[in-house]
């Protein structure tokens, strides 16, 4: 009896010891996935899932879910391409095609990057005003840019990336926000998975600018060269560009699991934050919302589950905003500045020190200060960020299209290339894409 008891025991602490060690290991092999998911939803596009919620209620919830797959098949590519290849994505599109067609994708890339950097800049600053009316715009403004640039100059690879990991986790101020406004769990339920289409365009634009918004440039490129960055901290490559890393199946396997817990995590905060707007605005009549900030003041007079409830909203939220634009920025600077340095072959990566890399390192503080400009030179951020969607809905369609080429080029990956599900799923997202953008365009020449 006492020995079956002993061994029943040692049974559940051996099996308690086995979870513990998959958890710890799960939670390490986290990295670019996550924050390349999490920096999915900045501020601008906190605003973009703010206004679906706003204006149409749940009925856009069901894209969180839908858009989880294509987004996954997507970044996952491009970190297998990172992986492999040790080069960062712009490089292997040159090699495979040539400098004249990836140069004008990287010159609109960093367009569209630094009106998305000044947009979320000033975000972050109103935000800060919402919650210290004291405090002024420009100088709010002025403080994080330089804050975020000296972090990215002046922080080791190492730290900072944990830093990063870090700032992943303000995005749970909307789950947070979510359960305070609450709502009817069957409804939200079937909204979750049952897709609602109204032929409006109204409804149209709004679906581009959510696909638009998930399905960015910059976090392709990023997270390509995040796998190639990973790399050199471990050792087995010396640089970016130098060299093919050793990389087993157990390291491609740690790769997806990291890139679809980060999109998995960016979706499951887009559906927090339309079901946070959907149930509060929405349900109150208010259906035009055209900033994050704005969004986030909205609540205080609206959720009344509990006392306080409204002023802690509006607080969680636009700490919240705070939090991703922190994380977000430098992810949009580093992918302008990863791409450009492929194309020119500068010495590039966070791994190096600001006299490593100067050239790598400037375009980011370049495209921190010019976005930092773009409100006081009299530019409406709103309006900024249309023409900054019009950019990423051209540059993403030519982006998917070599993608998908070289992911199943066996010059390149060997016999890594896509599979079957992969290749339906990402042909299927450049059509959806393409014809987004045809709808964009003949709904914005409207």
């Amino acid at each position: 009896m006492y020995p079956s008891k002993f061994y029943l025991l040692t049974y559940i602490i051996d099996i308690n010891k086995k979870f513990k060690l998959s958890i710890k290991s799960f939670f390490k092999s986290l990295g670019p996935g996550l924050i390349t998911g999490a920096s999915d939803d900045d501020p601008s596009g906190i605003a973009t899932f703010s206004q679906a919620g706003a204006k149409f209620g749940l009925g856009m919830l069901w894209l969180a879910l839908f858009q989880f797959p294509l987004m996954a098949v997507v970044q996952e590519m491009c970190a297998r391409i990172g992986l492999l290849k040790g080069n960062g994505l712009a490089a292997t599109i040159g090699k495979k095609y040539s400098k004249r067609v990836v140069l004008p994708i990287v010159f609109l890339l960093l367009i569209a990057n630094t009106i998305n950097i000044g947009a979320d800049i000033n975000a972050m600053a109103a935000s800060v005003k919402l919650l210290i009316p004291q405090m002024p715009l420009y100088i709010a403004s002025i403080v994080f840019t330089i804050f975020i640039i000296s972090a990215i100059i002046l922080i080791p690879y190492k730290k900072y990336v944990k830093i990063l990991r870090y700032l992943a986790l303000s995005l749970f101020a909307y789950v947070a926000t979510a359960i305070m406004v609450g709502g009817n769990s069957y409804e939200i339920l079937l909204s979750s998975i049952i897709p609602h289409i109204e032929f409006s365009p109204e409804f149209a634009m709004m679906f581009v600018a959510l696909i638009g918004t998930s399905i960015s440039p910059y976090l392709s490129f990023w997270q390509t060269s995040q796998e190639v960055e990973e790399e050199i901290s471990k050792g087995k490559i010396k640089e970016i560009g130098k060299g093919n890393p050793r990389t087993t199946n157990k390291e491609i396997k740690s790769m997806r699991i990291d890139t679809l817990t980060g999109i998995g995590f960016s979706h499951f905060i887009v559906w927090s934050i339309i079901i946070t707007t959907a149930g509060s605005l929405h349900a109150h009549g208010i259906t035009d919302i055209q900033s994050a900030e704005q969004a986030a003041k909205s609540l205080e007079p609206l959720v009344t589950s509990f006392p306080n409830a409204g002023e802690i909203s509006k607080t969680v939220f636009a700490l919240g905003i705070i939090g991703t634009g922190l994380l977000s920025i430098p992810v949009l600077a580093g992918s302008g500045a990863y791409a450009l340095s492929d194309v020119f072959g500068w010495k590039e990566g966070l791994n190096k020190k600001f006299g490593q890399a100067k050239s790598f390192y400037l375009v980011m503080v370049i495209c921190g200060v010019v976005g930092l400009s773009i409100p006081f030179l009299g530019v409406n951020p709103i309006q900024a960020l249309v023409y900054s969607a019009v950019i990423n809905g051209i540059v993403t369609i030519p982006i998917l299209f070599v993608l998908m080429k070289i992911a199943n080029d066996q010059n390149i990956l060997k016999e890594s290339t896509n599979g079957y599900v992969s290749n339906i799923i990402g042909w299927l997202t450049f059509g959806i894409m393409v014809i987004s953008t045809i709808v964009m365009f003949i709904t914005w020449g409207k």
